[in-house]
């Protein structure tokens, strides 16, 4: 386990209750134990620990070895990863096929009542849509490279988000798919989002070196992600976020757009700050 982390931390992936995450921390230091002694040695209730240890059973994560008094032996710490993303797997292929099983219905039924109340919609109301900037705009961040076809673009003060959209940015990467930076010039940033940006050019130049890069000698009005944008105007998503310094980001809103025509403005400014306004070498070195 890592020296640095609680080993109850690294517990909560498996997202199991108090007592379960208490009984199998416990059950791996002891090797091999019964109830009432894995009772005792937890303060799991003796009324509660049975129940507790076959739950951990049904995940996959320990073995019972039959015997008066039965012993419970954990799986190796490798095995309990791999089946908790096993059961993670099947769960969502359940639900998966719930939905599907009810799709046509569910459209039968609400597609209309949709249809009716968009006809009053106005163009305008169509452009964008707004969510907070968090976990929200995240969210939908991650979305846009998860649907994405052919190219993301991003521009960006510091990257300093990358973190909670990592995995879905890794399967864009995987899938092909064309990935663009423009980042701010660090000259522009403080200190503390200078040291972000270094990290995340090196980080991003290691891990991902067919992503171009690049750092704008102007600073951005806005930052965000656009996904496919097309000329045509018949493809493109956006999430944007207006630079406005003097409000906390915890306050701020993302626009959300899937208007193929504003996602292609979006872009057209992406190309040329590309193209025209960017420094001639890393500021890295090449980090």
């Amino acid at each position: 386990m890592d020296g640095e982390r609680d080993p109850s931390d690294l517990l909560d992936a498996l997202e199991l209750t108090e007592y379960e995450e208490r009984a199998l921390e416990r059950l791996i230091e002891l090797g091999r134990t019964t109830a009432p002694d894995l009772s005792e040695a937890t303060g799991v209730p003796k009324a509660r620990i049975y129940g507790v240890l076959e739950e951990l059973g049904n995940a996959g994560y320990i073995k019972v070895i039959p015997g008066r008094p039965k012993q419970y032996q954990p799986k190796p710490p490798a095995e309990i990863l791999d089946r908790a993303v096993e059961n993670r797997r099947q769960s969502y292929e359940t639900y998966r096929s719930d939905v599907e099983e009810i799709r046509e219905p569910f459209l039968e039924a609400f597609g209309p009542l949709y249809e009716r109340a968009s006809e009053d919609i106005s163009p305008t109301e169509e452009l964008f849509h707004v969510v907070d900037v968090g976990e929200a705009s995240e969210r939908e961040t991650r979305a846009l490279y998860g649907e994405a076809e052919e190219r993301v673009h991003v521009l960006t003060k510091s990257f300093e988000y990358f973190d909670a959209i990592e995995p879905a940015f890794t399967a864009a990467y995987e899938r092909g798919c064309e990935l663009g930076v423009l980042f701010l010039d660090p000259s522009f940033l403080s200190a503390e989002n200078a040291a972000v940006q270094e990290r995340m050019v090196e980080h991003l130049c290691g891990g991902y070196p067919d992503v171009a890069l690049r750092f704008s000698t102007t600073r951005l009005p806005w930052r965000g992600t656009i996904a496919d944008p097309s000329l045509e105007y018949d493809s493109g998503r956006a999430v944007l976020l207006v630079e406005e310094e003097d409000i906390p980001l915890h306050k701020r809103q993302a626009a959300v757009t899937g208007n193929a025509s504003f996602v292609a403005g979006l872009e057209r400014y992406f190309d040329l700050t590309w193209e025209y306004d960017t420094l001639e070498t890393d500021p890295y070195g090449g980090a």
